[in-house]
């Protein structure tokens, strides 16, 4: 979601250093009797304590490089570095992505797969500090956490990789590199690629203002950019000989706007003008707008989209221009799973939340002064969530190309506190956050849940089978997988 490409020469203040972070980190102690008695979890637990230093330089990597979608070259290849040292074997640029890939280590079922993203946010591009501190000539920023989103799936995977190496256990354990969730749909190049065929589950997290895990959903996504063609002229000398594609943008934004008042009112619609003209007194020749819509129900967000397109067509006619889209994502929601929600809650109780020290204290409350009066306690992000069963309060706002994943493989995810509760996603304090030492913190939170609940699922297999009956009935035995973006080759350079 960010954009990495920048430089790596930042340096941190005294409250991010790594090794004060690793003190705090392993006074974390698990808060589960049954984990404590669990030696193989002891030793993840333990191991990744003794790595956070190097995971968190890892991470602080990746945030200042801040590459955006499709753009993820330095990104994606330190985390592959990364798993060819352990011993993974690495396939790169998969599905005609250039910064895709899938690393692999060991054999025979059951095959559990580990997601890991990697892109940047435009903009958002700040210090990691609790006030807001421009980087100057920075592109992205990781507003959505995503540096640390790849390196937490990474150490996951190398601890079941070391798990099967030592106790000589059977199965397979894959890490999927994968770029530009946002926006960019990069997952649903994988899944029709068919890469997640031979998997029977997957696990994921994302980055987050509290510590949760349950059967939880999201809106399916459609996106494209529509452009409009007219002719220039002089606006003022001989207007009547130009047709303004700006006017055909504005046309359509109104239509659109009108049409919220009749639809389903849990829709969202939200647009960006990425080109509007060069100048006032030329007639604009050529007009863009770039168009996102959501619904949890993919049908609905069919029948929405259908009528953005005709108000694109109406806008074209009713302005003398031409008009033509291209589709440059698509994904489905998440279909929730609760029988892996269930082992992953349990496995994130024992690991409980993060805690803070006292120069953690003071940036937290610094930058939760920024959120304005209704915010949630620092000290929540210590705490666990309750579980909850798949609900509509379980329905999240945001879409993820996770939710692809999810309708051809049982999938299950978590959220950590990497974040200070209340901040939004998306913004510079989420970006600042996902820098420093907090952000990392939850991000070795999120690396041991994964991990053990991976280690439950090898030792368990019965929990496998039960995972893919409930998401078989779930699917339908009818379903049939069909891209929201159709068949179209993965849109490299939507964010140039």
């Amino acid at each position: 979601m960010r954009n990495f490409f920048l430089s790596a020469a930042l340096l941190l203040p005294t409250l991010l250093l790594p090794e004060g972070s690793f003190a705090q980190s392993k006074k974390t102690k698990p808060s589960s009797s049954a984990t404590a008695a669990d030696k193989d979890k002891q030793a993840v637990i333990a191991d990744l304590d003794k790595r956070f230093p190097e995971y968190a330089d890892l991470s602080k990597q990746i945030w200042n490089f801040a590459e955006l979608g499709y753009q993820e070259e330095k990104s994606s290849l330190l985390l592959q570095e990364q798993l060819k040292k352990e011993g993974f074997d690495v396939q790169a640029g998969v599905a005609g992505i250039p910064t895709a890939f899938v690393a692999t280590y060991g054999s025979g079922k059951p095959v559990i797969g580990i997601l890991g993203e990697y892109d940047a946010l435009p903009g958002l591009a700040t210090e990691a500090k609790p006030d807001f501190t421009p980087i100057q000539g920075q592109k992205g920023g990781h507003g959505c956490g995503h540096n640390l989103f790849g390196t937490a799936s990474v150490a996951a995977a190398v601890e079941v990789k070391d798990w099967l190496k030592k106790s000589g256990h059977g199965g397979t354990i894959k890490i999927y590199g994968c770029p530009a969730e946002e926006g960019g749909s990069g997952k649903v190049y994988m899944v029709r690629e068919g890469l997640f065929n031979d998997v029977d589950v997957v696990l994921h997290w994302h980055p987050g203002n509290q510590n949760a895990a349950d059967a939880s959903t999201s809106l399916a996504n459609k996106n494209a950019k529509f452009r409009f063609r007219g002719i220039a002229a002089h606006a003022a000398a001989s207007p009547e000989k130009g047709r303004s594609a700006l006017d055909g943008v504005e046309a359509m934004n109104y239509m659109v706007n009108m049409m919220r008042e009749h639809i389903p009112s849990d829709t969202r619609i939200h647009y960006v003008i990425t080109k509007g003209g060069e100048a006032p007194n030329v007639v604009p020749a050529f007009a863009e707008v770039y168009y996102y819509a959501r619904h949890k129900d993919r049908d609905i967000l069919q029948s929405v989209w259908k009528r953005i397109e005709n108000a694109a067509e109406g806008a074209a006619k009713g302005t003398g221009t031409k008009v033509e889209w291209e589709v440059l994502g698509g994904v489905y929601n998440l279909l929730p799973n609760t029988t892996l929600a269930d082992v992953m809650h349990k496995n994130l109780q024992a690991v409980g939340g993060v805690n803070y020290t006292p120069e953690e204290t003071a940036f937290a409350k610094k930058i939760s002064e920024t959120f304005g009066d209704d915010r949630p306690a620092i000290e929540d992000a210590a705490k666990v969530k309750d579980f909850r069963e798949a609900s509509e309060t379980t329905t999240s706002s945001a879409s993820t190309d996770v939710g692809d994943v999810s309708w051809v493989v049982p999938t299950v995810g978590l959220s950590t506190a990497t974040w200070v509760p209340g901040c939004a996603a998306h913004s510079w304090q989420s970006t600042a956050t996902s820098g420093m030492s907090i952000g990392q913190k939850g991000m070795i939170v999120a690396a041991k849940t994964l991990a053990m609940t991976a280690l439950d699922l090898y030792k368990t297999p019965t929990l496998i089978q039960q995972a893919r009956t409930e998401w078989s009935a779930k699917r339908g035995a009818d379903f049939k997988y069909e891209a929201l973006l159709g068949n179209r080759k993965p849109a490299l350079d939507y964010r140039k």
